[in-house]
């Protein structure tokens, strides 16, 4: 299935940047939270965000691949959310606010086309919502 390799890529994202938050506290010696550290709270804001936003991305595009989507549809809405996370983790890690706006725009935007596809092609195949 296409949307595994997404879903697995996505994996990945969230497993980097908890990585990083669990390094940052072994380095300043914070045990629980993020002990007053800015540079832990952003780490951990970042993949606070990856948890988010994933979840709901992978859920659309399993269902869009179960619901006989283009593979095309499939491919750029996996890459668009991938692309989108990194930006947006990019953006918070480096302070850029201008990665984190185009970050959440690619994946605003991803999540509402693949919410949108699964609508045409659930109706278009003449299912019934009840």
């Amino acid at each position: 299935m296409i949307s595994s390799v997404y879903a697995a890529l996505s994996a990945l994202v969230i497993v980097w940047l908890s990585l990083r938050v669990i390094n940052l506290r072994r380095t300043k010696k914070v045990r629980l939270g993020d002990g007053g550290e800015q540079e832990l709270q952003i780490a951990i804001r970042a993949q606070g965000n990856a948890t988010e936003y994933i979840p709901i991305s992978v859920i659309l595009l399993l269902l869009l691949e179960l619901n006989h989507g283009h593979m095309v549809l499939i491919h750029i809405g996996g890459i668009a959310v991938l692309v989108g996370r990194l930006i947006h983790a990019r953006g918070l890690l480096t302070e850029n606010l201008g990665y984190r706006v185009q970050g959440m725009q690619v994946t605003i935007f991803t999540i509402i086309g693949l919410a949108l596809a699964n609508l045409v092609y659930v109706l278009g195949n003449g299912l019934q919502l009840l």
